[in-house]
């Protein structure tokens, strides 16, 4: 049963819903903007957003799932404000935000090619082939010892292309 306690007007479902995935929404959130976990500002900001989206709709998401309603909102939010994000230190600074978003969502959190284009807005071959340049610039990266991203200059990596903007 979704239900507020009455004295406290809280929901005790939504709170053990944040309980029990807010730290892997926050690792979403960190590895979207490029922010080392210790100087994750930004990304608490995306997921504060995101939770609180969910909440407002928690009385409907009955037949749905929380995380992917929440992740669905932080990533939406991230494709909005992207602009904001363009470097860091992060293990995906090296990344467009794009690049970031598809690569998060693909591979860290297993969401197929169709579902993600169709979040997006893009066509699933776009979205292969995003996933498959940002896969490729980490293997690039973590063979040249520079995975992590730190000491460079925040930017595109070497060689990138057109068509690297945010969702």
């Amino acid at each position: 049963m979704w239900a507020v306690d009455r004295r406290s007007g809280r929901d005790p479902e939504f709170e053990a819903f944040v309980a029990g995935a807010a730290g892997r929404l926050l690792h979403v959130a960190v590895l979207l903007t490029a922010e080392p976990p210790s100087e994750a500002d930004a990304a608490r900001r995306l997921l504060a957003g995101a939770l609180a989206r969910t909440y407002a709709h928690w009385s409907r998401l009955r037949d749905d799932d929380p995380y992917d309603h929440t992740r669905q909102e932080l990533c939406a939010a991230y494709a909005r404000t992207a602009w904001r994000h363009p470097g860091g230190t992060g293990v995906l600074a090296r990344l467009s935000p794009l690049e970031r978003l598809v690569l998060v969502m693909r591979v860290h959190e297993g969401v197929a090619e169709e579902v993600t284009a169709a979040q997006l807005g893009l066509p699933p071959e776009r979205v292969e082939a995003v996933c498959n340049r940002a896969v490729a610039t980490m293997r690039a990266a973590s063979r040249t010892g520079r995975g992590t991203g730190a000491g460079r200059a925040a930017g595109p990596s070497p060689g990138a292309g057109s068509g690297r903007g945010a969702a």
